[in-house]
């Protein structure tokens, strides 16, 4: 297998990320990944060789390569054209080679354009392999499985499932005497924690990061006073909604629980050695769960995690990533297998470890966490399996023109932050341009 090397991980420049938008036991089923079944015209006995593209670091590709290593050597005849890249550029990537209807067979793509790829026709349809059980999801808790579903179609499979993770500087804490975020704490609660950890700091260290451009936490904020960031191909919100959740940090801010507005903008290109609680300008940042080990490994200090402050029931089992296919793919039938590999087989479930996020499939998750020694991939375990009983149902995908929305939402929360623009304002200009992107989508 030939494998691209990767270029250095930067951080998601949200503006090119817009111009993109053009031998160990078997689970769930005994036999994936054992018996590649074709379907369609393009059935043979010759070899088959899937082209499979993923962004990641090395870890990533190791592991996956890893992984599909043994799936070929159950499948002699099936074997893999890999290419690998960090996350810069590589939707700007899948997109040219949508242009040029060369998408590869198997990638991965996460939910912010789900639903757009789906819309183009690139996305393999694989309801029907999920229906008569070629497609192995019955392993999979049922609201993750749901949330591969477009217009209540399969469309991916959860590469596996992470959490939005509240990640904290343990030591730091110890220092100032103050103690650890909890998971369940209030928002206001965990605004007047964040002011006193900067007060207890002399002002060295800000509490918090400032959220208010993270759609993942004003998504989580609105859940808990019942309402959701879209409602179909729609904001899901009011526009008193959010002035209330830019308003709400605006207090914030002025009780510098919050960093300066330029060192929020630096961390909000995404990038996780630009994450604050890593680069030691605040007590806490907010991630992805799957992230965690990552940013312990860039850190000095001991980091700990929960869950983003409100209700747990706001919270969903959601896929860190995708697998899909492309819908031209001359191999259906074995892309499923290796779907059904990928996800349900067990030696593959043990190479893929965590790095992704916890396993989909909740009997392969348990065999892989029994084998995880090292301490900040465990938390990561803890945090998930904490948040198992107290999640709440899960959402659909984003919609089509979901990557401009949260794109404008960082320019509101910029634009505040900078004093370029007042509160009320700059809702009023979010809501009419993210309005006009969900109607072009």
């Amino acid at each position: 297998m030939r494998a691209q090397r990767p270029v250095t991980r930067p951080g998601l420049d949200r503006r090119r990320f817009l111009g993109a938008l053009t031998g160990l036991p078997l689970i769930a089923g005994g036999l994936a990944g054992c018996s590649p079944a074709e379907d369609g015209a393009a059935a043979d006995d010759g070899p088959i060789e899937l082209s499979v593209f993923w962004w990641g670091g090395d870890r990533r590709a190791r592991a996956t390569e890893q992984a599909l290593r043994l799936y070929t050597e159950r499948n002699p005849r099936v074997g893999f054209r890999i290419t690998w890249q960090g996350l810069a550029g590589y939707y700007d990537r899948l997109a040219t080679q949508a242009t040029g209807g060369n998408v590869p067979d198997l990638f991965q793509i996460d939910d912010t354009l789900l639903t757009e790829y789906d819309r183009r026709d690139i996305l393999l349809d694989l309801t029907r392999y999920a229906d008569d059980d070629r497609l192995e999801l019955r392993d999979l808790p049922e609201q993750l499985a749901r949330y591969g579903r477009v217009d209540e179609r399969t469309v991916a499979v959860p590469a596996a499932q992470t959490n939005a993770a509240l990640v904290f500087n343990r030591d730091l804490l110890r220092r100032l005497g103050q103690p650890e975020p909890r998971t369940g704490m209030s928002w206001k609660e965990y605004a007047r924690w964040a002011a006193r950890v900067t007060r207890a700091s002399g002002n060295r260290v800000a509490g918090t990061m400032d959220p208010s451009g993270d759609y993942r936490a004003l998504w989580l904020w609105l859940r808990g006073q019942g309402s959701e960031l879209y409602q179909g191909r729609q904001l899901g919100f009011s526009s008193a909604e959010l002035l209330a959740w830019f308003e709400f940090w605006e207090v914030a801010r002025f009780d510098r629980a919050t960093p300066s507005a330029a060192l929020v903008e630096q961390a909000d290109t995404g990038e996780l050695a630009r994450q604050l609680v890593v680069t030691g300008h605040t007590a806490a940042s907010f991630a992805w769960s799957h992230q965690f080990p990552e940013l312990q490994r860039l850190a000095e200090d001991t980091l700990g995690v929960v869950a983003f402050p409100g209700t747990p029931a706001a919270q969903w089992p959601r896929a860190s990533m995708y697998w899909a296919g492309f819908r031209g793919t001359r191999h259906p039938g074995v892309v499923v297998d290796v779907l059904n590999f990928l996800t349900t087989n067990v030696a593959a479930g043990r190479v893929l470890g965590v790095e992704r996020g916890l396993n989909p499939a909740t009997q392969v998750r348990t065999y892989v966490l029994d084998g995880v020694t090292d301490r900040a991939e465990r938390r990561v375990a803890a945090l998930g399996a904490e948040l198992d009983g107290l999640a709440g149902p899960a959402p659909a995908p984003p919609p089509q023109g979901h990557a401009a929305v949260r794109s404008l939402l960082i320019d509101a929360a910029e634009s505040i932050r900078a004093k370029r623009a007042g509160a009320r304002t700059a809702t009023s200009r979010f809501m009419a341009r993210a309005n006009a992107a969900l109607a072009r989508g």
